[in-house]
């Protein structure tokens, strides 16, 4: 019976080697146990911790602990690439504590999942940044970095798992579809990724973001409308008489393609517009894409007037 133990023992710890052998980071996954378990240990004191010496002023002498409550969820999905030459490279960066980023997953070019972090756990993907008055970003959102060098465009495995974690985490955590967006997005000075080549209307189209109506609308109509009618228009010649002198004025019937100022439709979507022309260009890389610039071109007007009315 003894002999049989020892070799059960030897059997676990031989199992545990290999174990640790195989799983090359195994190391950094002992690290992130011991911080998961100290995040752990701090939610379980008893009384809560006060914010500050301030409000212990007025506390009550008995603590009363309430019976409703749960864990806060994430509302907002970040979509990243890498801007990296492999996943090995990404697993490595968000393995170092002296790089101070990490992400919820990774997904690797055949479609492979890495779920390096727990949903509920802040990551540190955003760094600073702001989408609508949020300006903590990595508190309330989920990060998704993809492996890409940050020019070439995203493999069709790597896009499928991708979708099939967005349907997961919408389902799960009841995430708007507005609230699935960019790095760019949220910091419009510093970041440009995803890249343009990234399929924003693909997702839309499967729930995850929004997307304007197309064909882009013109004169506030649909082009294939069957229920418009097209018509030669005269303009009406205006006539006014000041101090017996007459003159002939022609309405002025220029199509407004933005009834908004950009700023406005900009800002209503949820871009920081504190620089003006950065926020265009993360739009433009987000919706327009074929050409990434701080122009708002007519068509690129009307695409933000039929977008807009979209987010409020």
């Amino acid at each position: 019976m003894k002999y049989r133990n020892n070799i059960g023992a030897l059997l676990i710890t031989g199992t545990l080697i290999i174990s640790c052998a195989s799983n090359p980071y195994a190391p950094t996954n002992r690290v992130h146990k011991k911080q998961a378990k100290a995040l752990s240990k701090e939610l379980k004191v008893l009384p809560p911790p006060s914010p500050g010496p301030n409000a212990m002023h007025n506390y009550a002498e008995d603590w009363v602990g309430t019976t409703n409550f749960s864990l806060r969820r994430p509302n907002i999905v970040v979509i990243h690439h890498t801007a990296q030459n492999s996943v090995d490279q990404t697993l490595k960066t968000f393995t170092l504590k002296r790089t101070q980023v990490s992400s919820h997953y990774v997904i690797g070019r055949n479609g492979e999942v890495y779920h390096m972090l727990n949903d509920l756990y802040r990551a540190w993907h955003a760094g600073n940044g702001q989408w609508g008055s949020n300006t903590d970003i990595n508190s309330a959102s989920i990060g998704i970095e993809l492996d890409n060098n940050g020019f070439e465009a995203f493999s069709p495995l790597q896009m499928a798992s991708l979708l099939n974690l967005l349907e997961d985490l919408k389902t799960k955590y009841k995430i708007p579809a507005a609230n699935f967006i960019g790095h760019s997005d949220i910091a419009p000075t510093r970041k440009n990724d995803p890249n343009r080549t990234f399929p924003w209307k693909l997702l839309s189209e499967k729930g995850f973001g929004l997307w304007y109506d197309e064909p882009i609308a013109e004169f506030g109509h649909d082009l294939e409308d069957s229920s418009m009618t097209l018509e030669v228009i005269t303009p009406e010649l205006s006539i006014a008489v000041t101090d017996s002198v007459t003159t002939t004025t022609t309405p002025d019937l220029t199509p407004v393609l933005l009834d908004v100022s950009p700023r406005i439709a900009l800002k209503i979507i949820g871009y920081d517009v504190t620089d003006l022309p950065a926020a265009i260009k993360a739009f433009k890389l987000h919706f327009i894409q074929t050409e990434v610039d701080t122009t708002l071109t007519d068509y690129d007007l009307k695409v933000l007037n039929n977008l807009y009315k979209k987010y409020l």
